[in-house]
């Protein structure tokens, strides 16, 4: 999680990443989603969701889990701790940047 520099989290930051972490963000913490359901809701083929999930996996931010009861076996995905929270930096960190903008176009 990139909290010191002020610049966008990179991992986030790439467009398909973001819609990735903004839709596992809408559940409530320790919760998670069926792989095919996030698949669908992003209209993204297995394979490219497979790629952003694998690069969020190795900065800790999701987690998957294959579940071992019935066939065929489903693989759940969710925010961990360290997610949520460098996603909550990042839009934190957008508002700030997107703030002084849009003060100025208030009056």
């Amino acid at each position: 999680m990139n909290t010191s520099s002020g610049e966008l989290d990179p991992v986030i930051h790439a467009q398909s990443r973001l819609r990735v972490m903004t839709t596992l963000a809408t559940l409530p913490a320790e919760d998670r989603m069926s792989f095919a359901r996030l698949q669908e809701l992003l209209d993204m083929t297995p394979g490219n969701l497979i790629t952003h999930l694998r690069k969020l996996d190795e900065a800790g931010y999701t987690r998957s889990e294959k579940s071992r009861s019935g066939r065929p076996t489903t693989t759940y995905v969710g925010l961990t701790r360290l997610g949520r929270a460098a996603f909550e930096n990042y839009v934190a960190q957008l508002r700030s940047l997107i703030g002084p903008a849009t003060e100025g176009n208030s009056r």
